[in-house]
This record gives structure tokens, sequence and C-alpha cells, in this order.
């Protein structure tokens, strides 16, 4: 009768990939082929007991707006864990809410880290993993997950250069038969936009405003280059002279200043990556070009600025939101790709 329940359907195997990312997890569950989670990597917590109270989008609706009792925390800062315990609880959250409360079947999980993660934060990453009820947990690189979810075929003898920009981090990678050539991690991601759009509005409009706030105007009006007509979002906040709630316009031209300076951040970082890439693989990114991928990367003419400083053609992934996660979740199907990681842990 349990041969026959298997038989109809029921599947032991149960394996996921997991983004775990500064402002959103995502996790791809390979058996059903698909993405099944995205959400904030926000935990909300009584400050006094540390009990979770919320996890994702609830919790990160807490933002801001809780009382002095509850904190709302994000785990993860710059792609790495900042709390263990948090993280843990946030990881077992996500696998509850993906396999149902009675889960008697631990997953294999791979889970996403950026490239110059230390030895450190890579255990902290396996331990929370386990302790949230993984059978057996691996990592991969940010950039090499998000070139296989792209499309790109790593395995060949040819160059790729991929840019993942996170929300805390942003991985650059030059990838040739399955391993990472030339590479480099910073802290200057999607979030950096955010905190340089608040401190812009604080410095010139004497406003006050939240980081969700920032988001907002940043996915809005946001761009790398200057459009060609000027677009205009009513931004509300307090006053910092009044201590009044007040509503200011702002321009794109205005948010363009505000994060110019983490844009060529990035695109200078890349341009380093470019000058310390072998001369063959040089060649093959010049007429391959250059493939962007990440929240980050969705920037209206991020691809453009990015090409006019490199020269070379820049492409956005299909995906870009979801294809770290899915190259983590092929990761999985690839026995071969699952050995190499293992080396390099060891």
């Amino acid at each position: 009768m349990l041969l026959k329940f298997f038989e109809n359907g029921f599947n032991i195997n149960k394996s996921i990939g997991i983004d775990l990312g500064t402002a959103n997890t995502l996790v791809y569950y390979k058996q059903k082929n698909k993405i099944v989670l995205n959400e904030p990597s926000v935990v909300a917590v009584d400050r006094d007991t540390k009990k979770v109270l919320a996890v994702g989008h609830e919790a990160k609706e807490m933002i801001g707006k809780t009382p002095d009792s509850i904190i709302a925390v994000r785990p993860l800062r710059e792609g790495v864990i900042a709390d263990y315990d948090i993280t843990e609880a946030m990881i077992k959250y996500f696998i509850k809410k993906v396999f149902g409360k009675f889960n008697i079947f631990a997953p294999e999980v791979m889970i996403c880290v950026p490239i110059e993660v230390t030895g450190v934060e890579k255990r902290a990453v396996l331990e929370a993993a386990i302790s949230a009820g993984a059978k057996r947990a691996y990592l991969i690189e940010e950039a090499r997950a998000a070139a296989l979810g792209s499309g790109i075929d790593i395995s060949v003898a040819e160059g790729s250069m991929i840019v993942d920009i996170g929300g805390g981090s942003t991985d650059i990678a030059v990838i040739a038969l399955g391993g990472t050539v030339v590479s480099k991690s910073i802290r200057i991601a999607g979030n950096n936009f955010d905190e340089d759009i608040v401190r812009y509005v604080k410095k010139v409009h004497n406003l006050l405003i939240g980081d969700r706030t920032a988001e907002y105007i940043k996915t809005k009006i946001g761009s790398a280059l200057p459009l060609e007509e000027e677009e205009y979002i009513d931004v509300k906040g307090r006053d910092l002279i009044t201590g009044l709630p007040k509503t200011i316009s702002l321009s794109s031209t205005e948010v363009l200043e505000a994060i110019n300076d983490s844009l060529m951040q990035i695109v200078n970082n890349v341009k380093s990556v470019l000058e310390k890439t072998p001369p063959e693989l040089a060649a093959d990114i010049v007429d391959k070009g250059i493939v962007m991928t990440g929240g980050g990367s969705l920037i209206r003419n991020f691809t453009k600025l990015m090409s006019n400083y490199t020269q070379l053609p820049v492409y956005l992934a299909e995906n870009a939101l979801e294809s770290v996660v899915i190259g983590a979740g092929m990761a999985l199907d690839k026995i071969d790709v699952l050995r190499q990681i293992e080396k390099e842990e060891r």
C-alpha cells in the first residue's frame, strides 16, 4: 500500500535552489521546475524575547511602522549572513512554506553566495541551511548561477562575462570551462541606490524618507542616463526643519545625480575585471558581449551606460530577477557541477 502511495505521484526526492538575497529570497523547486517563492528577506522580531513574529511580505510591511517592542530586521547584509539565528529562522520558515508543516523528507538545498565570501561566511550559510532542515546543502557562486540561469553554456572553452547586481552585492565574473577565471565582488548594489536617494532628498530637500519610498522612486523614475523627457514624482516624507509631513516633486535628473556615483563604481569595477581578463577570453567577450542580471541591473539605460564605458555590447538577461535562483536549480540537476562545487569547498 505504501509503495502504491509513492507510485501515485508522491516524490520523496526534494531539491530546491535558494537565492538568499539581501533584499529578497527566491526558491526554485527542481521537481516542479519553477520558482515557488519570492519574498522579502525581512524578519519581524520581538525586541525582548527575540521571538520571530513575521517573515517575508508580512514583515516587510512592518518596516518603519512597528512599535518599540518589535523590530523588523534584514538578517543578510551585503549578500552575507549578519544575524545567524534570524537567518536560520527565515530559511526554516521558507522551507516550511514550500513543503508544508508536515514535511517528513528533508530537501537537498543549493544556496547562492557572493564570489568573494569568506570561508567563515560559507560555513555559516551551510550550517544555517542544515539547522533549518536541509538534508544536504551546497553552495554555488551567484555569478556562475546567474550565467547558468541566463542560458549561458559555461562548460565550453569560451569566455563569458556576467555582471550580477543584487540587493547587497555585485558579482562580476569571466567564466570559461565551468570555472571562474577572473572575478570581483563589491558591496555596492541595489540597496546602495536606495540609500543614495534617501541621502540626496535629505541633503537637498531637507526631507526625511524611508527605504521603501526610495526604492519606489528608483523603480519609477530612476535612469542610468539622462532621459529625453524629464520625469517627475511626488515624494512624501517628514520635513527636517518643521518636523511636519511634507510633499515635494522630485525629477529623474535629480535621481540620476543621486545614484550616479554608485552606478559608476560598478562600471569601473567591470572595466577593472576586463583589464585582468586573458586576451583569448577577452576576444570571446568582444564577440559575445556582457550579460547583466539581478534587480539592480533593471534600472533604465544601465546596459547603455555600461556599453558606453566598456565599448562592448551589453545585454540584459531575459529573466534578470530570477536567473540566479534558476541557475541554482539547474546546478542541482548537473552532477558534474555539484562535484566541481564540492571540490572547491574542500
